[in-house]
């Protein structure tokens, strides 16, 4: 029998990403929408494009999330997405090989191409940007991380495919800084959870780490202005995670 494929897309309020990212992979078995609230219409824009609807019951973070999700697609393969990301035709044929050869002991990394207000990025660290999101439906799950979250799975046993994935991310000022103060403040509450501490001279540290890797050594300075705006708000968003972190344990000893 075929080996067939559900696509996965996490959503909260997504009308304005929703439609396109079905559109680029119309061509799935199923394609899976797991919401958790949304309040715009983004569940009566994915059924009418032709998704199976499942709502979360909680927000559990996104490796609880993502797994709660796979655990209610119909196929034997799984290609997981965010609803801010595009399948280009050259990433769907070598999806659609991968699912046909049906070896299910190897998870695919794709290569992830982002879209940082106004220009596809390729230095900075950002490209390739690759992330293991095509893996057999019995052979694998995701860690519990609220985020950050990874498929657990041996590095001997991913292949790359050729072909990117889209990631329109960054098209909002006002919402990616929001974007990344929430996954500061939950990178924060996981780590306080595991007994890590942080001190505001750590936070200053890593966080003028971050814009020297990011502008020097990943040479984002060759994505000019871009790369350098990149590397400021990587720096911020750093920054933020441990000052978080610092902010929590603080407010225990009080």
């Amino acid at each position: 029998m075929k080996p067939t494929l559900t696509v996965i897309i996490l959503t909260k309020d997504e009308s304005h990403n929703i439609v396109e990212c079905m559109e680029s992979v119309v061509w799935a078995d199923e394609i899976l929408v797991f919401d958790s609230g949304s309040s715009d219409n983004t569940l009566a824009l994915a059924v009418e494009a032709g998704a199976r609807v499942e709502e979360a019951p909680s927000w559990s973070g996104f490796g609880k999330q993502r797994q709660a999700a796979q655990e209610r697609a119909s196929s034997d393969w799984i290609l997981m997405l965010d609803a801010d990301e595009r399948v280009t035709p050259e990433l769907k044929a070598s999806i659609e090989k991968a699912v046909a050869r049906d070896e299910r002991s190897i998870a695919y990394a794709v290569n992830r191409a982002s879209y940082f207000f106004g220009r596809f990025i390729r230095h900075s660290g950002w490209y390739p940007d690759r992330i293991l999101r095509l893996y057999h439906n019995s052979e694998y799950r995701y860690d519990d991380a609220e985020v950050h979250e990874q498929l657990v799975c041996s590095a001997k046993n991913v292949v790359n495919l050729s072909g990117d994935l889209l990631h329109y991310t960054c098209t909002d000022y006002q919402t990616f800084v929001a974007k990344s103060l929430r996954y500061a403040n939950d990178w924060a509450r996981e780590r306080y959870r595991r007994g890590k501490r942080a001190t505001l001279f750590s936070a200053s540290s890593h966080a003028a780490g971050c814009f020297l890797r990011k502008y020097l050594l990943q040479r984002g300075f060759l994505d000019g202005r871009h790369g350098f705006l990149l590397a400021v708000l990587a720096s911020y968003y750093v920054f933020n995670k441990y000052a978080a972190l610092w902010t929590l344990q603080s407010d225990q000893n009080q």
